[in-house]
């Protein structure tokens, strides 16, 4: 095991601005851990950033991997914290674990090569970058950000300095997702035309008064970037246990369903389109949004992306669109949902993908493909250029339900066409201090 680095505030904010002007020379080094067997000293060492209702089951299947010792966890909210860090004790009869109240302090440590990251939307990007100039290996939680702007410069930074990240995209590693995209990518259906995808959508909520901040919450650290704004139970997440939190219905931490599921099906929809690098061209939506309460992100919905090859993706809620992802070609369909695939013709399911033909990434398990990818140094299966795609379909079309008319979209510079209302809509204002 390697030795344990303490550092000091005052420390890490000198070595995060050196990291931030810092270029990288000569090849990526993998960390002495990841090599071997399994004894504890030779297991890849994790911090874990957010361990409230995702976080917690990112936490469980970490302990449950025999190369990975959790060493480090973090949260703005001691009560979850303390239950975290009780846990990872526990499971490892009593051995010590780091908490951290602050993320910053926990990447600052040079005995952790990888972090798992599962905080609310708006917290996603900045601890990521934090953790990739810092030499971390990172999986997290979608979607990939909040805006466009912050998920390119995330993408940009895990190439630049050489990490290796995967995001929580697990329908990538189901067989059944696989099997729908490799059937349409080798014309199983014929020439593609439609892509249907489809997914509930969140209620909204009466106006809710403030409320006194509780004791064991940071309030302001859990807004960070977002607008200073009064507490209220329902804007965070829930003082007792860890059903879902009321910020995933608040514009200021996320965009709600069109990122919260959108990320998951509209990521399969470009994958058996071979889109997974690039985006639509034009973009149409409307949506209904509440009109007043604190829960803010839209409700029923329906957005048209159309690709520069013509494939048309529909993207609405399951009222509209059975949910799942449905394929639609000039000699048949493939439709496929979690626990389920379906065919017209109902043979090209038991259809052979050839030597020859296209055949794509074959995980047999999310978080195993991350680690054992820490150790090869090879690609996941979810990198981030594809989390940032993924999400960035997702992202557009909240503009365009917001902005209620057609838009049209520059993949290669990722910049509206003659709209500089559209692109305004790109980034957000961050709160001092923070930036990237």
């Amino acid at each position: 095991m390697k030795k344990t680095h303490t550092v000091s505030r005052r420390e890490f904010m000198g070595s995060a601005a050196s990291l931030a002007g810092a270029a990288i020379v000569g090849p990526v080094i993998v960390p002495s851990s990841v090599f071997g067997a399994n004894a504890p000293s030779e297991r890849i060492t994790v911090g874990a950033i957010g361990v409230g209702r995702m976080g917690n089951g990112d936490l469980g299947e970490a302990l449950g991997l025999k190369q990975v010792q959790v060493v480090a966890v973090c949260d703005v909210d001691s009560n979850r914290l303390k239950a975290a860090k009780e846990r990872v004790e526990k499971h490892y009869a009593g051995k010590g674990c780091s908490a951290y109240g602050d993320f910053r302090e926990l990447i600052a440590r040079d005995d952790i090569d990888a972090v798992q990251i599962a905080t609310p939307d708006h917290w996603h990007a900045i601890p990521a970058i934090g953790a990739a100039k810092a030499g971390k290996d990172i999986f997290m939680q979608k979607p990939m950000s909040l805006t466009i702007r912050e998920g390119r410069i995330l993408s940009e930074t895990v190439r630049r300095y050489g990490r290796i990240f995967q995001i929580g995209s697990q329908q990538r590693s189901d067989s059944r997702f696989r099997q729908a995209c490799e059937l349409v990518r080798n014309w199983r259906i014929g020439e593609l035309k439609t892509v249907k995808v489809g997914f509930g959508t969140d209620p909204g909520t009466i106006p809710t008064p403030p409320m006194p901040v509780p004791e064991a919450l940071n309030y302001d650290l859990w807004l960070g970037p977002a607008p200073w704004a009064p507490y209220t139970e329902n804007r965070v997440h829930p003082q007792k246990g860890y059903d879902r939190p009321g910020w995933l219905r608040i514009a200021d931490y996320g965009a709600g369903m069109i990122t919260g599921w959108g990320s998951h099906h509209n990521d399969i929809a470009q994958w058996g389109m071979g889109a997974e690098y690039t985006g639509p061209v034009e973009i149409e939506g409307e949506a209904q949004f509440p009109k007043d309460g604190l829960w803010d992100v839209h409700g029923k919905f329906s957005i048209t992306y159309k690709y520069a090859n013509g494939v048309v993706i529909n993207c609405a809620d399951s009222g509209r669109n059975k949910d799942g992802i449905l394929f639609e070609g000039t000699e048949g369909w493939v439709y496929v949902t979690r626990g389920a695939i379906d065919a017209n013709p109902k043979s090209l399911l038991t259809s052979t993908i050839k030597p020859n033909e296209i055949h794509l990434y074959e995980s047999a398990g999310h978080k195993e493909n991350f680690y054992e990818c820490i150790k090869s140094r090879k690609e996941t299966c979810a990198p981030a250029e594809v989390a940032h795609r993924s999400c960035s379909v997702c992202l557009l079309g909240d503009i365009a339900m917001h902005l209620g008319r057609k838009l049209k979209w520059d993949p290669k510079n990722e910049l509206f066409v003659n709209d500089a209302e559209a692109d305004r809509l790109l980034s957000k204002p961050m709160r001092s201090p923070w930036r990237f």
